[in-house]
């Protein structure tokens, strides 16, 4: 039998060096988080620890582990089945549960049995999600941030794309969180991550990142939806350097409508949302634009959002969060297309090159 224990932190290193990392967990344990490139092999399915869990309440611990036993064995049975037999005698496997006990411990000794070399993260997800909360304040301190600012509409996140294309380092932290951060920017048929999983998304991210080399991000609030940006990058990126993104309020009308093409195809989508802000606006403006949606006049609508709520909202928040941002670069794509985004992203970012390389050709020999 090969069973190495190992803790988290030196698996979380290591995980290059593992062919499969297999979670045992539960299909919603593994759905709410799981450690990157984790494929789900549960010892005990949802339905069969809720079994398992009301023989342990209702008639006794000895009852419930004989039951779980025979759970378990037939489950790793089937995963052996189905997933073991094309594997070479090399194979090494990475298994871990909740706490790195008797649900990755069981299977890890089979996978031992056959032959196989087998890790066992040590503390399980309970310790590589310790892991995840203490190293990110320190990798978000380790970059060199650039945040692009501009109101809604101004093409942020096609920006972000854009800059990403042209080879420059992104954190679209909209895209981690399926919610494009406001009140209408819950994507239809894309729910949000837990909080864990949004956490672990960044920490996975910025760890790909190279530190010598500026990240970009947008202007987020402390809230993506319903999932929160971690403190420490809120705190380095209101610290930051700011771009100051830029379109006419004509072709932010026109970007906002083709972003959210759904409102257009569901009104009534349009109208529910829109209802979140009676608070703010008050009934007879939210019924109003809702009327107006009905009717069709859409374009409309999206210009009085901007004028009336988006506008005056971001303009006071980017001033009191971001206190670079009245130094902030400007940059003026011509219009919202994607070649005109790119276009402005790829001068930026040669003149982000040309004056790193300035900056390193000025320092004296004996200190590069």
């Amino acid at each position: 039998m090969s069973v190495h224990m190992l803790p988290a932190a030196q698996a979380l290193a290591r995980l290059g060096e593992f062919d499969t990392v297999i979670d045992a967990r539960s299909e919603s344990e593994y759905a709410e988080d799981r450690l990157p490139g984790a494929v789900n092999w549960p010892s005990l399915n949802d339905a069969e620890r809720h079994e398992v869990g009301t023989l342990y309440k209702q008639v006794s611990p000895f009852d419930a582990r004989k039951r779980g036993a025979a759970l378990v064995a037939a489950n790793i049975a089937r995963h052996v089945a189905a997933h073991v037999a094309d594997k070479p005698k090399d194979w090494r496997p990475l298994v871990y549960c909740w706490r790195g006990g008797q649900r990755s411990g069981s299977l890890a000794l089979v996978l031992g049995q056959i032959g196989f070399r087998v890790h066992v993260v040590e503390g399980g997800y309970k310790a590589f999600r310790s892991v995840v909360l203490a190293e990110l304040p320190g990798l978000a301190s380790r970059f060199t941030w650039r945040v692009v600012c501009g109101p809604t509409g101004s093409g942020k996140t096609r920006w972000l794309q854009a800059l990403a294309q042209a080879g420059a380092q992104v954190l679209d932290l909209e895209a981690l969180a399926s919610h494009r951060s406001s009140v209408l920017g819950l994507i239809p048929g894309q729910p949000q991550p837990s909080q864990k999983r949004f956490d672990t998304l960044i920490w996975e991210h910025l760890r790909a990142l190279d530190p010598a080399r500026p990240v970009y991000v947008e202007s987020e609030s402390r809230k993506v939806g319903n999932v929160a940006v971690p403190e420490a990058l809120i705190v380095a990126m209101r610290a930051a350097d700011c771009i100051r993104l830029e379109l006419s309020n004509e072709e932010r009308v026109r970007l906002l409508l083709e972003d959210y093409a759904f409102f257009t195809h569901d009104r009534e989508l349009f109208c529910e949302r829109l209802g979140a802000l009676t608070a703010l606006r008050g009934r007879a403006q939210v019924q109003a634009w809702q009327q107006a949606v009905r009717a069709g006049a859409l374009e409309d609508v999206v210009r009085e959002l901007l004028a009336r709520h988006y506008d005056p909202g971001y303009a006071a928040s980017t001033e009191r969060n971001f206190p670079r941002f009245a130094q902030a670069v400007q940059v003026r794509p011509a219009n919202r297309s994607p070649a005109a985004m790119e276009a402005a992203a790829r001068e930026l970012v040669a003149a982000d090159q040309a004056a790193a390389a300035g900056a390193a050709s000025s320092q004296p020999t004996a200190s590069r």
